[in-house]
């Protein structure tokens, strides 16, 4: 909105400073700064309004050391970062931008959906209570598991066929020879809408490129570092590249579904999933700078995508909002996020890397929800395949998801909270390193 209105003025009226809000640096800085003062200052306030409603996290008995510490900390603080998010990203950030309409879209689904879990869950415990029984804590309480899937699915339907039918969504080939018919293009790459000859001038030579839709992804660490889905059916004969929509729908919806669970699953110990989440995000604000500026891009041999640079602002908008959160969120925790914001900052982080495209970066940057996830599908999968063969469930962890298992160790869990931090930075820095690396 801002951003809209400078611009204006500058064009209008010339106003002297009104053509700071050009420099897109200025605006990240800005959503930056702006996110941190509304997590931490109107943070406060919004955990005073939730201890006053007593929106309370309700506690299981697992035997973990200081559980019953946290009962009656106000939950629901998921609202503090989307709010963080949103606030600056619609001040700031340019919204005729495709991608800031799909991030904001993503943002207010998925926390709404964590929101009515939240709800729910609160409803079910404040029931128990007024009829004089114990609570006790399942995944029926809140908002059916099938009912999450549905909306987690649906967003990514929506994102992945926005992301492939949609002509502002682009990426630049260089054009060999003055002529577009002597462009080389590659399988299931066609031109974009209206697409022209865009001339550079780039150190000294002037380069020409055209904008073409291509529904290609980068592949860490081989020297072809492109891969186009449209070879994953390819197999099928001549003609079969027009149903590879199907397939990049179902990939994208699946990344989208298992990154956002596992976040949910991460959020156990204070200021795991807000510190974890906070990382990934600036290195996901590295990958959209520089694929989104042509020059970087030029010089580190990555595919340029036009009008991607504005999503630096929400991604700044982000990392803020996470830091932010953190204030009150690390050990101890005065607000736990609740699924209201582990939900949506796994769907945020999934589509990120889908838009920038560096989704099958997601295993090496994501390592920590990886793990997570993986912990408790080897858990259970074992539980029941001993149990089956020996008629006693066994287990390959003391508890999942992995947090826990520490936990039972004896480790505090501000400890196991700041190492899974700083695995995350090394997997980042690893990801960001495979930039080169091929």
């Amino acid at each position: 909105m801002l951003y809209q209105l400078f611009t204006w003025l500058k064009q209008s009226f010339d106003i002297p400073g009104a053509g700071l809000f050009q420099f897109l640096t200025f605006r990240i800085a800005m959503a930056i700064l702006l996110s941190l003062v509304i997590a931490t200052v109107y943070g406060k306030r919004i955990i005073l309004y939730l201890q006053k409603k007593q929106i309370g996290e309700s506690v299981r008995e697992l035997g973990l050391h200081g559980e019953q510490e946290k009962k009656g900390t106000p939950t629901m603080g998921g609202i503090i970062i989307l709010l963080s998010i949103l606030i600056p990203t619609l001040l700031f950030a340019n919204l005729d931008k495709v991608y800031i309409r799909l991030m904001i879209l993503c943002t207010v689904w998925l926390g709404v959906i964590g929101f009515l879990d939240d709800l729910l869950k609160i409803r079910a415990r404040r029931a128990a209570q007024k009829l004089g029984t114990a609570y006790k804590k399942k995944d029926s309480d809140g908002l059916a598991g099938v009912s999450k899937i549905i909306g987690q699915v649906g967003l990514g339907i929506i994102i992945g066929a926005t992301l492939y039918f949609s002509n502002a969504v682009t990426v630049e080939r260089e054009v060999i020879g003055s002529e577009r018919k002597v462009t080389v293009l590659k399988q299931g790459e066609r031109f974009a809408k209206d697409s022209t000859i865009i001339v550079r001038e780039m150190d000294g030579v002037e380069r020409s490129f055209v904008k073409v839709k291509t529904p290609i992804t980068t592949i860490p660490f081989v020297k072809n570092h492109e891969f186009n889905y449209s070879k994953l059916i390819s197999w099928m004969g001549p003609g079969a590249e027009k149903y590879t929509w199907i397939v990049y729908i179902l990939i994208v919806t699946l990344i989208i579904t298992a990154v956002s669970n596992g976040a949910n699953l991460t959020d156990g110990l204070d200021g795991l999933a807000a510190g974890v989440s906070a990382i990934i995000g600036a290195g996901l604000l590295v990958f959209i700078y520089v694929s989104g500026n042509y020059k970087f891009a030029d010089y580190l041999n990555i595919m340029y995508i036009p009008n991607l640079g504005e999503l630096s602002i929400f991604a700044a908008a982000f990392v803020g909002a996470c830091i932010g959160f953190l204030w009150y969120n690390a050990y101890p925790a005065q607000v736990f996020m609740g699924d209201t914001g582990s939900l949506a900052l796994g769907g945020i982080i999934a589509s990120l890397a889908v838009i920038v495209r560096k989704e099958w970066l997601i295993p090496i940057f994501c390592g920590v929800f990886l793990i997570e996830n993986l912990s408790v599908i080897i858990q259970v999968s074992y539980f029941k395949y001993t149990k089956k063969k020996f008629g006693e469930g066994r287990r390959v962890f003391l508890m999942s998801p992995l947090h826990h298992h520490y936990q039972k160790k004896g480790f505090h869990e501000s400890k196991i909270a700041v190492r899974f931090w700083i695995v995350t930075v090394l997997l980042v820095v690893l990801s960001i390193i495979t930039l080169k690396m091929r």
